[in-house]
């Protein structure tokens, strides 16, 4: 594997460009009625390369976006979103965020045109009555956000906005956060965290031509079934205090951005819900695309 180009899959430095495309949805969900109850997944995005490249891992998020209910807005939680305090999108244009560097002209050139929502905002700041949630309009989608949502709704159709990470609270309030959301499963509202449970640049390795290969450390894989069988067991008081877990997850999580959405996605899970991995694989050696979506 030419270094250059393993740098370029490895490359996340923040590059925004000055003009940004936008095109309007003329149909923006302002209030919704109480509906069907809508899932919760927690999606491992892995490269910004999956939004315009076919491999298993899309293919799959293309088939689990078919066989969703379709909702009436998106919830995103995202790793590439850091804030002082908690934040979601307000615009009603979103712009689509290229927030990274070394990668092909093509990637740059995509564009998400998803309608903001308004309603949503609103409702989430309203649950949120512990943990203050407050109004952004300086962000919009950025590649955690766009790059699985695209595989999801590839049509743009469906309003979302994001919910970003406070950097100074705990893993356990940003759990607790996600539980004064869960009403909005009841409201048609689907609840995506977006990241990586297993992801660590520092032991990155290639196995091969093929990023997405199957390929993962004996820790990676160690990390990877702790946190599986954690989350079937509903045990996030173990999942919050992940130091405690040993060796293996320490390695795994250097920071915790990419864990923390699926805390906020399995936050959404009630008692006994029904839960059911896929793209459970490691990668370049220290990263895991293992997603779970909760519920029918």
């Amino acid at each position: 594997m030419e270094r250059k180009k393993f740098l370029r899959y490895l490359a996340l430095s923040p590059l925004i460009p000055a003009a940004m495309k936008l095109n309007a949805l003329d149909n923006l969900t302002d209030s919704f009625e109480p509906s069907e109850k809508m899932p919760a997944l927690f999606i491992g995005h892995g490269s910004p390369m999956n939004a315009i490249e076919d491999n298993r891992f899309t293919r799959e998020m293309k088939e689990i976006g078919k066989s969703l209910p379709t909702p009436k807005a998106i919830l995103m939680i995202s790793a590439h979103w850091e804030t002082q305090g908690s934040f979601v999108t307000q615009q009603q244009l979103p712009p689509t965020i290229h927030d990274f560097g070394g990668f092909p002209r093509q990637l740059f050139e995509v564009e998400y045109p998803a309608a903001g929502s308004s309603w949503l905002a609103e409702e989430t700041r309203k649950e949120a009555q512990l943990h203050h949630v407050d109004l952004n309009d300086q962000w919009g989608f950025d590649h955690g956000a766009w790059s699985v949502a695209i595989n999801l709704y590839p049509e743009a159709n469906i309003p979302m906005i994001q919910l970003s990470l406070d950097v100074n609270k705990k893993p356990i309030e940003h759990y607790e956060l996600a539980r004064e959301l869960t009403t909005l499963r009841e409201k048609g509202v689907l609840v995506i965290g977006s990241g990586n449970m297993v992801h660590s640049f520092r032991y990155a390795q290639m196995d091969g031509e093929d990023f997405n290969a199957s390929f993962g450390h004996d820790w990676a894989w160690e990390a990877n079934e702790i946190f599986k069988k954690k989350i079937l067991e509903n045990d996030y008081q173990a999942l919050s205090n992940y130091g405690q877990l040993g060796e293996s997850v320490r390695k795994a999580i250097p920071t915790n951005e990419h864990y923390l959405p699926m805390l906020y996605a399995m936050a959404m899970r009630d008692d006994q819900e029904e839960l059911s991995f896929f793209n459970d694989d490691a990668i370049a050696g220290s990263f895991t695309m293992t997603s779970f979506k909760i519920g029918e």
